[in-house]
């Protein structure tokens, strides 16, 4: 993993905003994200708190919320509302964190336009220089196939969230088992569908992470699956 390009990333950015269609991996992303930075400032004796708010309210599972012993053990600081039914609610003082030049700031966002909703309320103070917006995308998802589909989607998203994307995060995967070469399919697909556009950095599970990044000669950062059922990925 490249930790320069990270903790670069860190000093430039202290909001982090993670959107994209559902099922794209922002969770897991976010969740690996923020207790990575975590250990970052440890080991660099920069102390900084780190502030995690679960904003999804568009599913029952695979929430980051569900990870909560793991983040605390990592000494990232967890916010969310419980769901009543099916009604919408927004966990307190994500004004003032965002506002707060102190704290590391990760939102993970519901997938799609519903949960994009959500923040909009927010997007004046994530319209700052110290705010990245990391559009996590999966060519494998079914409607990120081709790229007017992918162009809809996005331009969806970020407008009902009234936001901009500023980081694209490449993120291809079919699961647990994606092997590295199926991993490198997706981002030749990715690359097909935005031609010329910068890829912030990569995702892939950590078993081939270290492949990713020598074939593709981008930051890569290692996903250790967090959320999602154990038994999902218990193959041995």
């Amino acid at each position: 993993m490249n930790t320069a390009f990270f903790q670069d990333f860190a000093r430039k950015y202290k909001n982090l905003v993670f959107i994209g269609e559902a099922g794209s991996g922002k969770t897991e992303a976010a969740l690996n994200l923020a207790q990575g930075f975590a250990r970052i400032f440890e080991e660099s004796g920069l102390y900084r708190p780190i502030h995690f708010f679960d904003m999804d309210q568009t599913k029952a599972n695979l929430r980051a919320r569900d990870a909560a012993d793991i983040l605390r053990e990592s000494g990232v600081t967890l916010h969310y509302a419980e769901q009543i039914l099916d009604t919408p609610t927004v966990a307190g003082g994500v004004i003032e964190h965002l506002k707060n030049p102190e704290p590391m700031v990760f939102m993970d966002i519901g997938g799609g336009t519903y949960g994009s909703h959500m923040i909009g309320q927010f997007a004046e103070a994530l319209s700052g220089e110290d705010t990245a917006v990391l559009y996590i995308f999966n060519p494998y998802r079914p409607w990120s196939v081709s790229r007017d589909e992918v162009a809809v989607t996005m331009e969806a998203v970020l407008g009902a969230g009234g936001l901009t994307a500023s980081c694209l995060i490449c993120n291809p995967n079919l699961g647990p088992a994606t092997t590295a070469e199926e991993w490198m399919e997706g981002y030749r697909r990715m690359l097909d569908m935005f031609p010329g556009e910068p890829i912030t950095f990569c995702c892939a599970d950590e078993k081939i992470a270290p492949a990713v990044e020598a074939q593709t000669a981008l930051p890569t950062w290692p996903i250790r699956v967090t959320a999602s059922p154990e038994w999902l990925y218990d193959f041995d």
